[in-house]
C-alpha cells in the first residue's frame, strides 16, 4: 500500500512540475504577450517558434524535454524499488501537467517534447525511436502534431514490446507510453481532423508560420 500511495504522489508531484509553463513563460518575456491568444494557442515548442522566432522555439523546447527527464531521474534516484511504477505515473503526471497546466487555467501544449524527455529518461534506448520519429516528421514531412503522435506511438509500441519480450525494461512503462498516447490524441483533436482533411499547417524552420 505505501509503494501504491508514494507511486499516486509521484504522479501528483509530476504533473506539478509539468505543469509549469516554459513557453508561455518565454513568449511573455520575449515579446510581452500571452501565447494562448495567438497561433495554436498552445504552449509548446511549435506555437512559440510561430510566434516569437526558432530560438525561443528551440528554447523552449528543450526545456519541455528537460522537465520530463530531470523529474524521471530523480524519482528513481530516491525511490528505486517500485517496480517502475512511481516514475511511469510521474512521467504521465508531466505530460498531462504540460498538457493541462494549472497554472494555465489548465491549458499548455501538446505533450510532445515532455514525452520524448521522459521517455529517454525511463529508458534512452526505448526514447530514441520516439526522438528520431518525431525529428524526421517535423523537418522533413514538416507536420508537428504528426511527429508529436507518432513519437507517442513509437514510445508505448517500443516499451510494450520490450517489456514483454525481454527484462530490460518493466511492463510498468508500457502504462506511461499508452497514457501519453491518449493524452497527445486528446490535445491534438483539432489537428487531426485538419490532418485527415490535408488542411494542417506545415511547419518550416526557415519562414515562420510556414
Amino acid at each position: 500500500m505505501n509503494t501504491v500511495l508514494i507511486s499516486i504522489a509521484c504522479g501528483v508531484a509530476g504533473y506539478m512540475i509539468g505543469s509549469i509553463p516554459f513557453g508561455y513563460i518565454i513568449v511573455y518575456l520575449v515579446k510581452g504577450i500571452d501565447i494562448r491568444n495567438q497561433g495554436s494557442g498552445r504552449t509548446g515548442g511549435t506555437n512559440v517558434f510561430r510566434v516569437a522566432g526558432f530560438p525561443a522555439g528551440l528554447f523552449t523546447a528543450l526545456l519541455d524535454v528537460g522537465k520530463g527527464a530531470v523529474t524521471v531521474l530523480i524519482i528513481r534516484r530516491y525511490l528505486p524499488d517500485s517496480q517502475g511504477w512511481a516514475e511511469a505515473l510521474a512521467g504521465i503526471g508531466v505530460v498531462l501537467g504540460h498538457n493541462a497546466s494549472v497554472f494555465l487555467n489548465f491549458r499548455g501544449g501538446a505533450g510532445g517534447a515532455t514525452s520524448v524527455g521522459t521517455a529517454l529518461a525511463l529508458w534512452p534506448l526505448g526514447g530514441l525511436p520516439s526522438l528520431v520519429i518525431g525529428l524526421f516528421t517535423l523537418f522533413v514531412i514538416g507536420y508537428a502534431s504528426l511527429a508529436t503522435i507518432l513519437s507517442a506511438l513509437a514510445v508505448a509500441v517500443v516499451f510494450t514490446w520490450f517489456g514483454l519480450t525481454s527484462h530490460q525494461v518493466p511492463l510498468t512503462y508500457a502504462t506511461f507510453g499508452w497514457s501519453i498516447v491518449v493524452l497527445v490524441v486528446i490535445a491534438l483533436r483539432p489537428n487531426i481532423i485538419r490532418l485527415l482533411s490535408g488542411t494542417e499547417k506545415r511547419v518550416s524552420v526557415f519562414k515562420r508560420g510556414g
